[in-house]
């Protein structure tokens, strides 16, 4: 905003000062151009796994009733305030009066209550279906609602902050993928497929004068060198999560600021546990071994990451290092082959999304297996064809995924997920975890769901990556660390 300032007119040639003030207000710079990796598949974040769906909407178009914070904290949103029980099952949220969604319909507790329910319903496509499937919401009043979880959940107001919990309203709920309605300060412009989505600020919205982001397109540019040049050329204002491979070049023009933060984020090889042969674990545990975690990270990433033994980060509450379970040793690779009776070569296909960290990896790792034997078909797809057919469908050997959420440990105790991995003693420990109340005691059972998971080399645990993000100099209210993959629209604005 431009400072107020008193000016003092003594004649009539001192006019065009005041002509030109307003004309110069007008021209503050109040629009932003983001761009993306992967384009969402579609607008609803409670119908699809994409973490790219909520890159666009997320506090943006829908909200939440809580709201999670660049330092991973958790505020007040649609909720402004909460009481939790002292069995920490039961939460009672208070909810703003002066919210509404875009379609002129009320927010009340009636909209929390039926995007729940919505949300774990048997035809629903929530990804986290189950853990909704435990919630019991009573309306007290219109801005008063109870949730009871069955599960003892720490990270409950988390969660609550997270995409798959956004607020939809009822009537529009069914078309939100092409024509989301929410009750953010955003809504959906325009969106040309395969190029970009643009949204605008919503006029309707309880506080308009605090966004000073009138107008935001996302583009969306997969190859590493074609976000380079957006950048230097000027087309793209920001890119959350560039390829790390520009970052030299950025760090030394004076045009930009580069920002490196944390993640919740696990890059895995992905196994389908449930084909042959790679449902003996000794083939998984030989494939684990035959990955060098570091020449990965150096060659996928640019030295961008931290290695992890196991599906859990070092920022992560009870985290425990094993590294050490699955270690890189060729000769124990190839022990292992050969005790389970595996003829080489044995050919494999490992399925790569158009991640740049995917499609580099896939080609360090292919000549990391080669040595012991496994011959890699490399299959590069397209997002959409990754969701269907590997996340999906399940048809792949092999991939190379970085799933972002946070505290989705519980994955491995989803019967019918992509990975194809059942064990009755995750299962078990998983259940313990989700009620034992005592951080103490939960920080001990997690160590030992790490190390079970290690153990059962589920997965080529890789590393927990560090994102870069690149932005013209003068754009500030950039987040600095990503607990979830988040563009705050109404953070942003211009120096």
């Amino acid at each position: 905003m431009l400072n107020r300032r008193s000016l003092l007119v003594s004649s009539a040639a001192s006019l065009p000062l005041f002509t030109a003030w307003p004309a110069l207000a007008q021209n503050k710079k109040d629009s932003v151009t983001l761009a993306m990796t992967l384009e969402p598949p579609g607008l609803d974040p409670t119908a699809g796994a994409a973490s790219s769906i909520a890159e666009v909407v997320l506090y943006n178009v829908f909200e939440t009733l809580t709201k999670i914070n660049s330092d991973g904290s958790v505020s007040p949103l649609l909720a402004e305030s909460w009481e939790v029980s002292s069995d920490l099952k039961t939460y009672t949220f208070r909810l703003r009066k002066d919210a509404k969604f875009q379609n002129g319909e009320p927010f009340n507790a009636t909209a929390v209550k039926f995007s729940f329910d919505r949300a774990a319903a048997e035809k629903s496509t929530n990804k986290d279906k189950r853990s909704f499937a435990n919630l019991n919401t009573k309306v007290v009043d219109p801005y008063t609602i109870v949730i009871t979880n069955k599960d003892i959940d720490p990270d409950f107001l988390f969660v609550m902050g997270q995409a798959t919990s956004v607020i939809v309203e009822p009537k529009s709920a069914a078309t939100n993928a092409t024509k989301p309605v929410g009750t953010g300060p955003y809504q959906l412009a325009s969106w040309s497929k395969g190029a970009s989505v643009t949204l605008a600020a919503w006029p309707g919205f309880r506080a308009p004068q605090s966004i000073r982001i009138k107008r935001a397109v996302f583009r969306f540019i997969s190859d590493p060198a074609a976000q380079v040049a957006s950048l230097l050329a000027g087309d793209v204002d920001v890119f959350p999560r560039v390829t790390p491979r520009s970052v030299p070049q950025f760090k030394t023009n004076q045009r930009f600021q580069v920002v490196v933060s944390n993640s919740c984020a696990k890059t895995i090889l992905a196994i389908n546990n449930a084909r042959k042969p790679l449902n003996d674990v000794r083939v998984r545990r030989a494939i684990a071994a035959a990955i060098d975690r570091d020449a990965v990270i150096a060659g996928a990433a640019d030295g961008y990451g931290v290695p992890i033994g196991s599906y859990y980060v070092p920022t992560a509450f009870g985290y425990v290092d094993t590294t050490g379970v699955n270690p890189f040793d060729l000769d124990k690779a190839k022990a292992l082959m050969a005790e389970a009776g595996i003829k080489t070569p044995l050919t494999l296909t490992m399925t790569l999304p158009p991640t740049p960290y995917s499609r580099q990896g896939g080609e360090l790792i292919a000549a990391q297996l080669a040595k012991i034997g496994i011959q890699l078909k490399l299959q590069n797809v397209e997002w959409a064809q990754w969701l269907s057919g590997t996340y999906t469908n399940k048809n792949y050997d092999l991939s190379i995924i970085s799933h972002v959420e946070p505290f989705d440990l519980g994955n491995f105790a989803k019967p019918d997920y992509y990975w194809g991995y059942h064990s009755q003693e995750f299962n078990e420990l998983f259940e313990k975890i989700k009620h034992t109340p005592r951080p103490a005691d939960r920080a001990r059972l997690l160590g030992d769901a790490q190390r079970l998971l290690a153990r059962d080399a589920v997965h080529g645990f890789i590393y927990t990556p560090q994102w870069v993000t690149v932005a013209n100099k003068k754009l500030r209210g950039l987040w600095k660390d990503m607990p979830v993959f988040v563009n705050d629209l109404s953070a942003l604005s211009w120096s």
